[in-house]
């Protein structure tokens, strides 16, 4: 199912490409964007998840720079049954996680150096049990895709606005493109890549929660985890781009506060989150109980 989803976000960003170039440049425009649109499309595939690892200046751990999380993580992935991912820390003092790649064979997750400064071992191990749920259900393909679609969409409201401002150019002899179809494109693509983001992230993570505290043996340290990640995210910025907020365990831009906030609410409410964990409490519900 999530390939689907894949493919349909892949064909979805071709036409919108397409789409914007033809109301760009006319027919080459359209050319153009249509090329643009597959070099997109195959790097978002094979390259997204190396593109997010570099935007945040992630480093490779290795066993001997942290043989602890290494081993949780080892553990937590033979018990969902996925090859070990590999290990990142990302230089920063926000308490926060991701996990991306293609496959499970090509998964990688990272830690912040805030959370593994803030949270003890049984919250640490929540939350790479949550990520490690990411990666068993095959959200990170479909999560890092959507990363790079939602900036994709923003370069094409940046063209349409400049555009607009030095009047289009049409190839094929008509005249300059409409300014209604640049302003239009200017107001639908952000909203549009924010309602991408919501339609993916929200529901996955109520089922990361859930699979994560399975992994872990009980829903305590993922629900700690969580109070202490939202409370330290409202305090602490993060350089973060509204794009791959929605990789993030916890919203990254919870330090920006205000109505900016309100726009880029792609996950669901901690609150709800820590509630439904505690209702997994003293049941027989997880694994190797």
């Amino acid at each position: 199912m999530n390939t689907l989803k894949v493919g349909v976000l892949l064909v979805a960003l071709t036409a919108l490409f397409i789409f914007v170039g033809d109301a760009i440049g006319g027919r080459s425009g359209a050319m153009i964007a249509f090329a643009l649109a597959l070099v997109m499309n195959l790097v978002s595939y094979w390259f997204s998840d190396k593109i997010v690892l570099s935007m945040y200046g992630a480093r490779a751990l290795s066993p001997a720079d942290a043989p602890e999380l290494y081993r949780m993580t080892e553990r937590l992935a033979e018990r969902a049954g996925i090859p070990m991912p590999r290990l990142y820390v990302v230089p920063g003092p926000q308490p926060n996680a991701f996990a991306t790649g293609r496959n499970p064979a090509h998964a990688a997750v990272a830690v912040t150096e805030g959370l593994l400064s803030l949270l003890n071992r049984d919250e640490v191990e929540g939350v790479i049990a949550h990520e490690i749920a990411h990666i068993k259900h095959r959200d990170t393909l479909t999560m890092t895709v959507v990363a790079t679609i939602a900036g994709a969409v923003m370069l094409l409201a940046d063209m349409a606005r400049w555009a607009m401002i030095f009047g289009g150019a049409r190839s094929d002899d008509r005249e300059g493109g409409n300014p209604l179809v640049f302003l239009l494109v200017m107001i639908v693509a952000p909203i549009a890549a924010m309602l991408i983001q919501l339609a993916i992230s929200r529901a996955r993570e109520y089922e990361a929660d859930a699979t994560g505290a399975r992994l872990a043996g009980s829903p305590d340290g993922l629900a700690n985890a969580l109070r202490k990640l939202e409370q330290a995210s409202r305090m602490i910025p993060m350089e973060a781009s509204p794009s791959t907020a929605h990789l993030f365990i916890v919203n990254p831009l919870r330090g920006m506060g205000g109505a900016l906030m309100s726009l880029f609410m792609t996950h669901p409410p901690i609150e709800e989150r820590i509630r439904r964990l505690e209702r997994m409490r003293g049941s027989e519900w997880y694994l190797g109980g």
